[in-house]
């Protein structure tokens, strides 16, 4: 498993009895986890000093409960990457901590590369991938299907400072918009994709994972280039096994390419206890030139 070990402005405090204990910055945040299935102990003094704590509803869906002032906006870095946070319907906060260790991964294969990149973001959330490649110097896409995620991602690019660099961001159905780059004959170098478990796109058009994930593949093989480094496939869904997640990638890209794939799970380090939090999982092609 790969986690997280030096982003200092986030920390997964401690995780027992189906909750989160997080530090973003100075903010304290209490929220379920499905991962969490142990009980343990909350003998850790911050559970009772959170400043919010998400509730589920039986219903479906949750409120946040406020119990110290939490800022509508606050900020935390990453580096010299900084993102713009709020607690947002559905317990989140705009921003997948484990992601870093992907962030510097793509990174390190743009900033060795001996030419310029063209990199693809797709359902690219609020571009935590986008700036870390904007700030290795790669010229990116940023494609998601919602208008207000695209806009959080601009943000944060702005709040990092490059907000001047060559992107283009696209409010836009993932498959729609690779089906016009086939015809268009347009190519990229890094492809980076984080489908979700399910959603809609800007039309309504319905996605699935376990149903549209084969022709995702298929159709972005199309359009990585012959020159390309690197794809990147992000995994959330439950259930979705990991080495089917690698045999699907090895079919389509490695084989007429090259180069190698693995799988692994990527997660975050409880400081409290020393273990590690799975958060999915990260599939990786890399062509066979890059290290």
């Amino acid at each position: 498993m790969r986690y997280v070990t030096d982003f200092t402005d986030y920390e997964l405090i401690d995780a027992a009895g189906g909750e989160r204990l997080e530090r973003w910055g100075d903010i304290i945040l209490r929220r379920p986890d499905p991962q969490v299935i142990w009980e343990g102990d909350k003998e850790n003094r911050l559970w009772n000093s959170a400043h919010a704590v998400y509730h589920r509803s039986n219903s479906g869906g949750g409120r946040w409960e406020m119990l110290k002032k939490v800022p509508d906006v606050w900020s935390i870095q990453y580096g010299d990457l900084c993102f713009r946070l709020k607690p947002m319907g559905f317990k989140h906060t705009g921003l997948f901590p484990e992601q870093a260790v992907n962030w510097t991964l793509l990174s390190d294969v743009i900033k060795k590369s001996d030419r310029p990149l063209k990199v693809l973001n797709l359902f690219a959330y609020t571009g935590g991938a986008t700036v870390a490649a904007l700030a290795a110097g790669a010229a990116v896409t940023h494609v998601d299907a919602s208008k207000g995620m695209v806009q959080w991602a601009k943000e944060n690019a702005a709040a990092s400072g490059l907000q001047d660099l060559p992107v283009r961001w696209l409010v836009d159905d993932c498959l729609k918009f690779i089906r016009r780059e086939i015809r268009r004959q347009n190519n990229y170098d890094i492809i980076i994709m984080d489908p979700p478990s399910y959603g809609r796109g800007p039309g309504g058009e319905v996605w699935k994972f376990e149903n549209g994930l084969s022709e995702l593949l298929t159709l972005t093989s199309e359009i990585l280039s012959p020159e390309a480094k690197l794809l990147l496939i992000n995994c959330y869904t439950t259930g979705m096994s990991p080495t089917i997640m690698n045999y699907m990638t090895r079919e389509l890209f490695s084989k007429g390419r090259g180069g190698t794939v693995f799988t692994d799970e990527i997660g975050l380090k409880i400081t409290y206890k020393e273990l590690v939090l799975p958060c999915g999982s990260t599939t990786v092609w890399k062509a066979p030139h890059v290290e």
